[in-house]
């Protein structure tokens, strides 16, 4: 790995560390480093690209990272991965995907990962995307990521788009058992032409299971991005969807949900917030000395934190 490669590296998974952990590398669609551990094992796909990921039963605290990297102007990969964590194990799994792009032609990565987790287990979810280059080529990101939570499972789910990709379509869906519990927490950041796509599609299908979800986005200048997601309550369940979006420039923002009820013992809630920044919190801020611009990206980066 060289210096461009590290420095990607750092963006997407920060607390990356090849100590007592189990690790998939990816660079330019070829796995380039790879390690398992006694809880965690990483094995690759026979019939097509990708991983499987296996978390032991009963482990006290397996850590994977799997980070992606592209430094190939007009490179295009797509990569399955699969997660089994075993009945009553805990994990924390860091993914995401860097790009640097300094040609005109399109770059691209499709991450595809399905998650089983098994009885009582927990896990932790990390995954960052970013972009950069001196190109005109776009940095393309749509992960697809789905989720089946056993009896008593839980996942929470950190994503955050940091900047730089020029356009995203992220695709959830997820599957309760009883008393599973899902929480996902989202943060996204668009400018200049750039469009992002959120959808979300999660059933609670067993009693007492539960869904958190939260998106947080910022869109400036001429960017776009849409919000949407169905969630079904099939059972004695409870839900809340929260969608909160500053805009600014001549930025937009669309908000689509849906929430299915299909018993009398759903509980399920969807709120959505979109705005600019507040004048008084510029006001304040700006008393302090601070200019417009920089009162602005203090709210934002408070705001995405």
């Amino acid at each position: 790995m060289n210096d461009l490669d590290n420095n990607l590296l750092n963006v997407i998974n920060e607390d990356f560390s090849r100590e007592n952990a189990a690790y998939n590398i990816r660079k330019d669609g070829v796995g380039i480093e790879r390690n398992s551990t006694e809880d965690a094992t990483i094995e690759p796909k026979k019939d097509k690209e990708g991983i499987d990921v296996y978390v032991k039963e009963g482990a006290e605290m397996a850590y994977v990272h799997i980070p992606v990297i592209i430094t190939k102007g007009g490179f295009s990969d797509k990569v399955y991965n699969d997660f089994y964590i075993g009945k009553g194990a805990n994990a924390i799994i860091n993914a995401g995907c860097g790009i640097h792009n300094d040609v005109h032609a399109d770059s691209s990565h499709n991450g595809i990962h399905r998650f089983f987790i098994e009885e009582g287990a927990t896990v932790v979810y990390i995954e960052k995307h970013y972009g950069e280059g001196k190109g005109d080529g776009k940095k393309i990101l749509d992960p697809v990521t789905e989720i089946h939570l056993k009896k008593n499972a839980s996942l929470k789910m950190d994503t955050a788009q940091i900047k730089g990709v020029s356009s995203t379509i992220r695709t959830t869906k997820a599957f309760l058992e009883e008393g599973a519990k899902l929480e996902i927490n989202e943060k996204i950041f668009t400018h200049e032409k750039q469009t992002a796509k959120t959808v979300f599609e999660v059933e609670l299908n067993g009693n007492k299971s539960s869904a958190k979800i939260s998106s947080r986005s910022v869109a400036s200048e001429n960017s776009h991005q849409d919000f949407i997601s169905k969630v079904v309550g099939n059972s004695d369940c409870y839900a809340h969807v929260e969608c909160d979006a500053i805009i600014k420039d001549k930025a937009t923002v669309t908000s689509d949900p849906m929430i299915v009820a299909n018993t009398v013992d759903a509980s399920l809630v969807h709120e959505a917030t979109i705005g600019k920044i507040a004048g008084e919190q510029l006001i304040k801020l700006m008393t302090l000395g601070l200019s417009k611009e920089k009162a602005e990206e203090t709210i934002i980066n408070g705001f995405l934190k």
